[in-house]
């Protein structure tokens, strides 16, 4: 009778408590730093558990991807002040971590899988600097590029146009669509780059999965390379914050990304310079925020409004990556988390 007792009771919960390969308890709080000085206050630190499992015991395998420990600037990890004060912010969730060692600074449901929009790009971003060499080299429009929906080259929206479209046949350059899909945030730039790598979309959503998956995304499968939802299968279309924090850190890697991510508006032509598309970036903070080094912004209606945002110290030394999802008031959120960030935590 007590066994099967014991079966109804706990058997049922067993895959929770496996999730994400959980290393041993004892030897986790014994090598490593306690949660309490490395996330954002007591409360969170249940949570993070999960998000911390599979990270191992030692400094230089704490580091997400991993990094290496001499890389560090001075050998410097982020630890809490004396004065250190809690933070709310009201999202869907958000988290944010030091691009260098990859430690948690701010953190609350960063793995709850979710809609992410436009952030998507940023993956799509990583495998054209990564699959790409020339970068002036042409890419022909195609009509697939151009049948989708929300933003595109010229259209803020669906239904208002205010510039210059692509038009099919047209040639233009891969690094001028990396700026129409970063700054303007433009889903055919998107769609057109990934036809460009890997002949269809969905072979190109195969490399951003693969992508994920050799990153050690846990909370990840991408759809489209734009961000946009596939109508009846949304659900299959999520990441976390958490998971889009790593991303980010990883593309710091290719200057090109964050380049194209500081310019506030630019213009870009035809490879036969007949057609110009105006070009203005969708981050309010780079006007706004003078240590913000640039971040991705999205939105789709059941994705709700999201921001990424990566951000310099006063000492330029150090580097954070902070990601809010779903949030209506997500630029002052953002403001006050970077802010809080370097008010709460020194590199030492």
């Amino acid at each position: 009778m007590l066994n099967i007792i014991f079966a109804i009771l706990i058997v049922p919960f067993l895959p929770i408590f496996m999730y994400g390969d959980l290393v041993d308890r004892a030897n986790f709080e014994k090598n490593t730093i306690s949660l309490n000085k490395i996330l954002g206050g007591e409360k969170q630190k249940e949570e993070i558990n999960s998000c911390q499992s599979d990270v191992p015991q030692s400094l230089a395998s704490r580091n997400l991807f991993p990094l290496d420990e001499k890389k560090l600037p001075n050998n410097l990890i982020p630890q809490r002040k004396d004065n250190y004060r809690d933070i709310n912010i009201l999202a869907g969730a958000s988290v944010a971590i030091d691009a260098d060692s990859g430690t948690i600074l701010e953190y609350a449901d960063g793995r709850k899988q979710t809609q992410i929009a436009s952030l998507t790009k940023i993956m799509t971003a990583i495998l054209v600097a990564e699959k790409i060499e020339n970068l002036d080299e042409s890419v022909t429009i195609t009509k697939t590029a151009l049948d989708v929906d929300g933003t595109t080259v010229g259209c803020p929206t669906s239904v208002f146009c205010n510039a210059n479209r692509m038009y099919v046949g047209e040639k233009i350059t891969v690094r001028n669509l990396l700026k129409a899909m970063l700054l303007n945030s433009a889903n055919d730039a998107a769609t057109a780059l990934a036809i460009h790598v890997a002949t269809t979309p969905e072979n190109f959503v195969k490399l951003m999965n693969a992508k994920a998956k050799e990153l050690g995304l846990k909370d990840t499968n991408f759809c489209t390379p734009s961000g946009l939802e596939i109508d009846g299968r949304e659900a299959e279309c999520y990441s976390s914050a958490y998971d889009i924090a790593r991303i980010a850190s990883y593309s710091l890697q290719y200057s090109l990304i964050w380049d194209i991510m500081k310019i506030e508006e630019e213009q870009v032509y035809s490879t036969n310079g007949k057609y110009m598309h105006q070009l203005k970036n969708t981050d309010m903070l780079l006007r706004e925020m003078p240590n913000c080094l640039g971040g991705k912004t999205g939105f789709t209606p059941m994705a709700g409004k999201s921001l990424l945002t990566v951000a310099a110290d006063p000492t330029r030394e150090h580097k954070i990556v902070s990601v809010i999802l779903s949030d209506e008031n997500r630029w002052e959120d953002m403001k006050r988390l970077v802010d809080w960030v370097f008010a709460n935590y020194e590199w030492k």
